[in-house]
Parts: C-alpha cells; sequence; structure tokens
C-alpha cells in the first residue's frame, strides 16, 4: 500500500463523518413531542410534568433566553425491531458549541423518576436491548433554553445575553430531530477502533514502524468496509484492526490514571439557579453511566453542589449516595466550593474545608485526603497551611498551566506555604481539566509530564465541564482501549486518592515549591465587580463580629447563640467566593444577586451582633464602645467593650501658605496641596518623611484597559504604557475634621475625604467613585520615599514577601497581585504600610531618582480600585463605589496587622447598663492575633479559639479564656478534632502556653471550666 498518512487521515475523516458514524442508528422512527413553557424561574417537576401541553415538530423554534420548557415524548417501539438494541436520540437544538454553553436537558419518567441528561456530546437515551417490540416510550424533558453569550462567533463580544434583565425573549433554538433508532453496536465499536487509531497516528513519529504498522491496518479496514452497507461489514472491518488494537503499551509508557469528571462552575455565564440543574442533569447521567460501565469511576467537588441535588432533586441525589457508597462515585476535594484562593480571608478560607468536609462525612462517611481545585486562578502561599489543618495532605489543580510567561518546571511537587506546611502537589500534564482521552490529548500528557525519569504516572480528569456534562461512552470506549496500546500511554479507570497514593509512593521526595502558586494570567480578578468584592469582604468580618458576640453573650448571659443562622450565612458566604463569583468573572445575573445577598446578609449579620451586644449591655443609657479588633484600641480591649474616654481632640485642617491644608496631631504632620495631593507624611519621632521627593501620594491614575481577551480577567502589562493623573481638582474644602477633595474626569466624579485621628500616626482616606467609565483602570497612588527589595502583602494567616524588582521574568509577571487588609514595606528601623478596607489587586514598582542633588529610590504602591471591561458583564462596576485606604508611615509589620484589622472593624457604640464587658478571650502577645471565638460546632458546650503568629517570626503567648479550663485545653484540626499525637498545651497562671512558629495557626478547643 502506498498511500501516505496523509491521504489516510483524509479518507478516515471522510469515511467516518458521511458513512460509518450516521449507520450507528441506521433505522428510525419519529417520537411524538408536546411542549409547555413555564412563564417565569423553572418550577418543580411535578408542577412541570403536570402541565398542559402542545405538539411541536422538529424545526420549530423554541426557549427564550433562560427559559424553562417541559417537553413530553411519546412513541411506540416497532415491532419488527423484537431483538435489537434501541434508543432514542433527542436533539433539542444543540449546536456545535461545547456542552454546558447551551440548551441542555433532564429527562424524568412519568413518575417523576429522573433518567439521565441530555447535552450536545450526550442525547441518547436507552429504551431496551434487547427490546420485545411494541414497548411504550413515555417521557419528559425538562429543557433549559440558557443562552449561549459567544453565539456570534466573536469571543468576549458585550452582550444583553447575561441577564434575564436584559435578554429579551426571542426564542434561543429550533428544534430537532425526535426519534428512535435502533443502535448498531458493531458499527459504534467500529468508530471508536478508527478514532483511537486515527488519534494515536496521528501522534506517532512519523518514520516509525509503529505508526506504519497502524496506518496499514486502518487502510484494509476502510477498505473492508461496503459504504452502501456499512452495518453489514462492520465486523469484518474491526477484524482488520483486531492486531494492532491488541499490542500492548511497553513497561516505559507514561501511566495515566483517568477519573470522570465535570467540572461545573457554581456560576459563571449562567446563575446559580441554573447551576442547581447543571449539577442535577451532570450527576443524573454520571450515575446511568456508572451502571452501564463497571470500570468507571467519577469524582466531583464542591460540597455545595451535592447539597443543592439534595434540596431540589432528591432523587438524583439518592443514586448519588447509592454510588457513593459504591465507591463509584467519588466526593473530591473536601471544600464547600472551588473558591478562589488569593481573596478569601483566613477564617473563610478555613471554613471552606470545615464545611466541605463535614458535610462528606455526615452524608457519605467519606473523608478525602485531597484539595480538589482544578480551575482556580492561582494559589496564595498560606493555602498549604490550611490544607493540613483540615487533615489533608494533597493539592490538585490544572490552571497554573494557563500561565503565558513562565512555564511552571513542575507537574508533580511538594508545596510549602508560609509557615513551613507541605502538601503533596499534582498538576495533570494534559493541561486541561476537561480530557476527551482524544490521542492528542493523551499524547501531550506523556510528552508534557516534567518528571520523566523519576515519575511515571500522572491525573487526567475526564468529561465535558466547565458548564457540566461530564464523560461520555465515547470517552470510556476509548479509555478501554488505550488500557494498554503500543504508542500510548496506558490509561487505568481510578479514584483521586488511589493516583495519590501511587504517585506519591513512587516519587517519595519530589522537588520543594516555596511560596505562593502565582498564575499569570487573570490578574484583572483580583479587581473586577468590586461591589462583590467589598461585599465579601464586609461579610466575613461581620462574621468574625457575629460570632464573637453571640459567644461571648452566650457564656455571660444565657444568649441563645444562633448556630442555625451562622451556619446558613457561612455556607452562603463562602458559596459566594467561588472562582467565578468573587473573582468578578460571572455575568450581569450572577453579580446582581451577590450584592442584594451581600446586603441581606449584612443586615442579619447587624442584627445578631446588635442582639448580642445589647444582651452584654444590659438595659440602661450609658455608651459603651465594642471593639471587635484582636488587638487593644485606646481605652478599649480587643474582643471587649468599655465606657469610652475622650481623646485629646480631634485634628482641624489648617490652611497652607501656597494652598491646600496641613493637619498634624503631633505624631504626624499631612501636607495637601492645592490639588488636593498629599505632598508630604512627616513621621514626627521618626523626623523621616514618608512622600518621595518631588512627587504626590494620593494621586488617581486612570489607563486604558483592553486586553487581548478574558475581557473581566485580565489585565496586560502594556496596560502601563499610557496613563494619565487626575490631578484636576473640581473642589478643594474643609468637610468637618477632614479636607475634601473632588474631581470629574470622562463621565465620572470623585470626593475623598482625608483625615488624620488625634491619637494615630494614620492618614485615613475616603473615597467615594461615582463610576461611568469603560474599559479603564482606576488605580490609587502613593510614591514612597523607602529602598525595599521587598514587600510584605498579607494573606491568610501571615503575610507572603514579594519583589518590588523585576529581575527575573517570574518577578516581572507579578505586575499585578494579591493582599488583604495591607501592604508593607520598609527599610530597617522604618517602613511604611498602606491598609484598606475592600481591595485586593496592587502593584509595587520602584524607581531610582537622580539629579537635583537627590539620589534614592521611589517605591511606589498603587491599590487598584475600579476597572470596566464589558464581558461578561456590559455594565461592570457602573455607579457608586466607597473605599476606605490608610496610609501609616513608622509601621511595622505588627503596625499593619493591627491597623488593617481596625480599618475593618470598625467600633460600635451601644447604650446600656454596662461599665465594661470583660474579654471573653484575651491574649497576652500583640503577634499572636485571634481570627475566631465561637463555641465548638458540636454544641457539646466547648469554647473554640483559633489563632496565629501574625508577624513572621517565633512567638509565645498565654491564652486565657474566662470561664473555661485552660489545664483541660487541646490543640484540634480545623474540624475541632483533637489532633492525634499531640500533648496538652502547657498552662500558665489560668491560661494556656502556645509556643508558635512563624505564621503558625492552631485551633485550641477548651471546656467549661
Amino acid at each position: 500500500m502506498h498511500d501516505d498518512r496523509n491521504l489516510v487521515e483524509a479518507r478516515l475523516e471522510r469515511v467516518l463523518r458521511e458513512r460509518i458514524r450516521p449507520a450507528v442508528h441506521p433505522v428510525t422512527t419519529p417520537l411524538a413531542v408536546e411542549i409547555w413553557s413555564t412563564p417565569d424561574e423553572p418550577v418543580p417537576v411535578a408542577e412541570g410534568l403536570a402541565a398542559p401541553t402542545r405538539p411541536i415538530t422538529p424545526g420549530t423554534s423554541w426557549g427564550t433566553p433562560w427559559g424553562t420548557s417541559w417537553f413530553k415524548v411519546t412513541g411506540t417501539v416497532p415491532a419488527d425491531w423484537a431483538g435489537r438494541t434501541v434508543e432514542a436520540v433527542l436533539d433539542l437544538g444543540f449546536t456545535p458549541r461545547t456542552p454546558g454553553f447551551q440548551c441542555e436537558g433532564l429527562v424524568y419518567r412519568p413518575d417523576g423518576t429522573p433518567v439521565k441528561g441530555l447535552h450536545p456530546r450526550n442525547s441518547h437515551v436507552r429504551v431496551g436491548s434487547p427490546v420485545a417490540g411494541g414497548e411504550q416510550v413515555h417521557w419528559h424533558i425538562e429543557a433549559a433554553s440558557n443562552p449561549d453569550l459567544d453565539a456570534s462567533g466573536v469571543p468576549f463580544r458585550p452582550t444583553p445575553m447575561g441577564d434575564r434583565a436584559t435578554a429579551g425573549d426571542a426564542p434561543q433554538y429550533v428544534l430537532g430531530e425526535m426519534r428512535l433508532a435502533v443502535f448498531d453496536e458493531t458499527v459504534w465499536n467500529l468508530v471508536m477502533d478508527l478514532e483511537v487509531l486515527g488519534e494515536l497516528m496521528a501522534e506517532l513519529p512519523v518514520d516509525g514502524a509503529r505508526r506504519w504498522e497502524v496506518l496499514r491496518a486502518v487502510g484494509r479496514a476502510l477498505d473492508a468496509v461496503d459504504l452502501q452497507d456499512v452495518n453489514g461489514t462492520a465486523r469484518q472491518a474491526r477484524s482488520c484492526l483486531a492486531e494492532v488494537l491488541a499490542v500492548p503499551a511497553g513497561p516505559a509508557a507514561h501511566r495515566i490514571s483517568a477519573v470522570g469528571h465535570a467540572h461545573i462552575d457554581s456560576a459563571w455565564l449562567w446563575p446559580l439557579r441554573e447551576t442547581v440543574r447543571k449539577v442535577a442533569r451532570t450527576t443524573a447521567n454520571m450515575t446511568a453511566l456508572l451502571e452501564e460501565e463497571p470500570d468507571f469511576v467519577f469524582t466531583m467537588s464542591q460540597a455545595q453542589q451535592y447539597a443543592w441535588i439534595k434540596e431540589h432533586r432528591p432523587e438524583v441525589y439518592a443514586r448519588v449516595k447509592k454510588a457513593v457508597a459504591d465507591g463509584r462515585f467519588v466526593p473530591a476535594g473536601g471544600m464547600w466550593v472551588e473558591s478562589d484562593t488569593n481573596m478569601p480571608g483566613s477564617e473563610a478560607m478555613a471554613r471552606q474545608f470545615v464545611h466541605g468536609k463535614r458535610f462528606f462525612l455526615d452524608e457519605f462517611g467519606v473523608e478525602n485526603d485531597e484539595a480538589w481545585l482544578p480551575d482556580t486562578f492561582g494559589f496564595a502561599a498560606g493555602l498549604p497551611q490550611i490544607i493540613r489543618a483540615a487533615g489533608s495532605t494533597r493539592l490538585l489543580t490544572q490552571k497554573i498551566s494557563w500561565s503565558r510567561t513562565n512555564s511552571f518546571p513542575h507537574h508533580t511537587f511538594r508545596w510549602e506555604g508560609i509557615d513551613g506546611s507541605r502538601v503533596f502537589t499534582h498538576f495533570p500534564p494534559v493541561d486541561t481539566y476537561n480530557c476527551e482521552m482524544t490521542g492528542r490529548q493523551i499524547a501531550h500528557a506523556a510528552r508534557n509530564f516534567k518528571e520523566k525519569g523519576a515519575a511515571t504516572r500522572s491525573l487526567a480528569p475526564t468529561g465535558y465541564g466547565d458548564g457540566g456534562g461530564g464523560t461520555t461512552r465515547e470517552m470510556v470506549a476509548k479509555a478501554a482501549r488505550l488500557r494498554s496500546l503500543e504508542g500510548s500511554a496506558a490509561v487505568t479507570w481510578e479514584a483521586p486518592a488511589d493516583f495519590f497514593a501511587k504517585a506519591e509512593a513512587e516519587y517519595p521526595d519530589p522537588p520543594v515549591w516555596v511560596g505562593e502558586l502565582y498564575l499569570e494570567l487573570h490578574r484583572a480578578t483580583l479587581t473586577s465587580q468590586a461591589g462583590t468584592k467589598q461585599g465579601n469582604r464586609r461579610s466575613e468580618h461581620l462574621l468574625r463580629e457575629a460570632e464573637l458576640w453571640a459567644t461571648t453573650a452566650a457564656v455571660r448571659t444565657g444568649f441563645p447563640y444562633p448556630y442555625e443562622e451562622l451556619d446558613r450565612i457561612w455556607k452562603t458566604v463562602l458559596l459566594h467566593q467561588f472562582h467565578d463569583i468573587l473573582p468578578g468573572s460571572s455575568i450581569a445575573w450572577v453579580h446582581r444577586e451577590a450584592r442584594a445577598t451581600y446586603q441581606r446578609v449584612a443586615a442579619e449579620l447587624d442584627e445578631i451582633i446588635d442582639a448580642a451586644q445589647r444582651a452584654l449591655a444590659g438595659e440602661g443609657t450609658r455608651s459603651l464602645v465594642f471593639n471587635s479588633a484582636p488587638h487593644d484600641r485606646s481605652s478599649v480591649p480587643a474582643g471587649g467593650a468599655a465606657t469610652p474616654v475622650t481623646q485629646g481632640g480631634t485634628v482641624t485642617p489648617v490652611p497652607r501658605a501656597d494652598g491646600g491644608y496641613l493637619l498634624d496631631n503631633g505624631l504626624l504632620r499631612v501636607e495637601i496641596d492645592g490639588r488636593g495631593l498629599v505632598v508630604s507624611a512627616y513621621d514626627i519621632a521618626a523626623d523621616r518623611e514618608s512622600i518621595a521627593p518631588g512627587q504626590a501620594a494620593n494621586l488617581l491614575q486612570l489607563h486604558p484597559d483592553f486586553p487581548n481577551q478574558w475581557d473581566a480577567w485580565d489585565v496586560d502589562a502594556f496596560y502601563r504604557n499610557v496613563g494619565s493623573d487626575l490631578t484636576d481638582v473640581a473642589e478643594l474644602a474643609v468637610e468637618g475634621d477632614a479636607v475634601r477633595v473632588e474631581r470629574v474626569f470622562g463621565g465620572s466624579r470623585v470626593t475623598q475625604l482625608l483625615s488624620v485621628p488625634a491619637d494615630a500616626k494614620r492618614l485615613d482616606i475616603d473615597t467615594e467613585v461615582d463610576w461611568h467609565e469603560t474599559e479603564r483602570f482606576l488605580k490609587l497612588a502613593f510614591p514612597l520615599d523607602v529602598r525595599a527589595d521587598r514587600y510584605a502583602a498579607e494573606t491568610q494567616f501571615g503575610h507572603v514577601y514579594r519583589p518590588t524588582h523585576q529581575n527575573t521574568s517570574w518577578e516581572w509577571a507579578k505586575f499585578e497581585a494579591c493582599n488583604h487588609r495591607f501592604v508593607h514595606l520598609d527599610e530597617p528601623g522604618w517602613g511604611v504600610a498602606v491598609v484598606n478596607d475592600s481591595t485586593y489587586g496592587h502593584d509595587v514598582t520602584r524607581a531610582v531618582r537622580t539629579g537635583s542633588g537627590d539620589t534614592g529610590t521611589t517605591t511606589t504602591v498603587r491599590a487598584s480600585l475600579l476597572r470596566a471591561p464589558r464581558y461578561p458583564d456590559p455594565e461592570t462596576d457602573q455607579g457608586v463605589h466607597r473605599f476606605r485606604h490608610a496610609l501609616v508611615p513608622g509601621a511595622t509589620v505588627g503596625d499593619a496587622v493591627r491597623e488593617g484589622y481596625r480599618a475593618n472593624l470598625p467600633e460600635r457604640r451601644v447604650t446600656g447598663a454596662a461599665a465594661e464587658v470583660a474579654p471573653l478571650v484575651t491574649v497576652d502577645n500583640d503577634a499572636v492575633v485571634v481570627s475566631a471565638v465561637k463555641p465548638a460546632d458540636d454544641r457539646g458546650g466547648d469554647l473554640v479559639v483559633r489563632l496565629y503568629e501574625a508577624n513572621g517570626g517565633r512567638a509565645r503567648a498565654v491564652v486565657r479564656a474566662d470561664g473555661f479550663a485552660a489545664d483541660r485545653a487541646v490543640l484540634t484540626d480545623l474540624l475541632e478534632r483533637r489532633l492525634s499525637g499531640t500533648e496538652r498545651p502547657g498552662t500558665a497562671d489560668g491560661g494556656v502556653v502556645l509556643a508558635l512558629r512563624p505564621f503558625q495557626m492552631v485551633t485550641l478547643r477548651l471546656p467549661r471550666a
């Protein structure tokens, strides 16, 4: 045979497309179809089944954007089909688009029992194998007409389809054929044989013997197929391929553990309510496939998604529970959702694992050992400690392979966090969490694997994801052929725990990566949708307050602790930390609902806090100040309340001779010029200027912001090439004890209040922006007279250091990064902090000053305030936003920690009878920060205190809890279970003695005294 590979491939592609694949269903008969469309939101299943329907025929348009239609399909299996395999092929109007991004359906029997989900790559429903003939078919399909936001064919084009309020009512889909069909399994298997070999052939070396062996076999099989009688000749064609399919993989073949998977974004290009149904459709599909395929194993993470189907689709959940009990459907990850890990605060990140792992334990008796975050946009350096504290030791992700500048050097390694904790980590070299078992993907995984020579195995999450769908029977069939096939990696279905156990056993001493896993992409997710981010930050701190004061009141007054309410609110906040909600990369509908949800959460938590504080204060008219922060504040202790003491006056702005104002409290002298810019922030005690010579802080800077792709996700480095300083001032005046600055630019207005407290070395900046820009990026700049090679940015349970220079491509790539409440930079003996109450994105740059007799280094900190991308939400961030920042000259890292908490936990004033409320918990070392005070989750009466070393050094501290027994305190994991192999901590003067490593986080459980 003289055909070259290209000719055989071309021939194979056409014959498969035009002759063999159509012969899989050689005989068909139409089904009768009727439809009913809901007038508004989805209805319960029983209502959908009972709804009145009208006939509809293929070719008819249906489905308003985000609408729901119920199809009833009926028919009879022809008598002459007896003895054959029959299935229905149900085409809702599917387009070539990937599953999960268009219409979908869930098939029900008339009694409401779910059958399976439908999507473009999985549109069949088995009737019988074999059938007797004459069977009655009667199904109902709950069909979602979710719009395809990229239907125009132009990616990232602004669209009104992201919100039902703006999407219109034009039908989205045209009903396709709904038919009963004979299923020819021999032809279907021939398709699988030819696809696997054709894809393998394309990846084999051009001059290799194996490629020619496969090519000749494929050619013989195509010769054997009678194109006028495919069904009659398929078996003969398959026999031509049997020999090459039987050649086993060699002992050196890369080994791939495939696990069925359907990464389902808990919200993204669809609202939360639609994800509930996506999960039901996918899990119905996967439990059906598990029954058909004995080797198949499926995994799903996100406890929230299990909870949704438990609540909304109990029949599907019953099937899931059975499959979990059988060991075939594997809960993975142990988190409430696959959250962002950069922006969630310390406690929130811990609670992701607490609520996730507890759900899996309570529902399934399962505790898995791996964190499962395939699609999260980078990983904060505090995460390894949290994973370990949750009782897990492993991590899987994939997204780092998306980095655009540097290729991460490992696929299997140990990741070390800020406290020294390490987790065994794997990045699948297949470079996707939606593997389809194609030859190209499998070959890429083997070639790409960076641990060759030291390790032999990797993992491949297999199935359609993002919008759900899961694994198909075709993927399972391909995996079966790749179990041991010469020229290919060897594929085996395997649960994640089995993969990790084998990978760790063969590679016990892998390389170590220290510090954050920074994704060199999607940096703008630290800023997009400011309202969502502010809602998250505020909710986290309100939850801290609610737990602290409700616990204190419960112990002191018998106040009924709101267990159920706080559990529900925590889960709501954790849900909204999902990696397309908190990062701001979802459609308008999602963020509109998120803002409303955060408002409700704040109202509920404020009510709980107020009730607890009033219970502590008693009835009376005495003013009482409550301090929720972990450090004392003026005359109020941390975690306590006191009668306010009048401070030594306030700082009144004084006019400057050459325009502007002066604010001076004897600790800090701030000069604001006629432009409303801070030209001096002078640390009086240190005799040190903070602002770089000739420059000004509180400088708003505006840049064009049109990334090459992924509008809401990305900010590209070239945005810095062009920008403008917003120095024109519309009004500069005194308002109370603050200097008010107003600026107008474009269609927007900024109002700022600058003030200096009477007793603190801190400049407070309150900024209100009425934002009406598009494709612009707004920054707030602080050019500082500090020479620093690195700076500290707060992260979970500590801070991470990043360079201020760009010596390497790795450093250059971090041109936008994350912080929580503060960034801090210093020279030996003196530093500056910039704290915030709600922003995350920032950049820090350094420049050398020369000339005019002043040679030095300016280090500029810029907080990212607002963006205005138009996809997927064309109205992103339009409207009014408020931010609080503070410049703290002379600050140590400890000062930065303290001021960051103070900015996020303002004092509360309550009237009552008490003169004070003593703290329930005290710590005698400011370097040791309490992150949570709460009752034990098991409601047994114990107290749980979580704390951490915040400054990055060794710390000894005595922790006292009023009314609780220090001598019986134990160290626990995040789930409040005593850590095995640990002694009780020591005691002194009625308190628990702790000696902490840098950034070490501990959880104490104390029984009542």
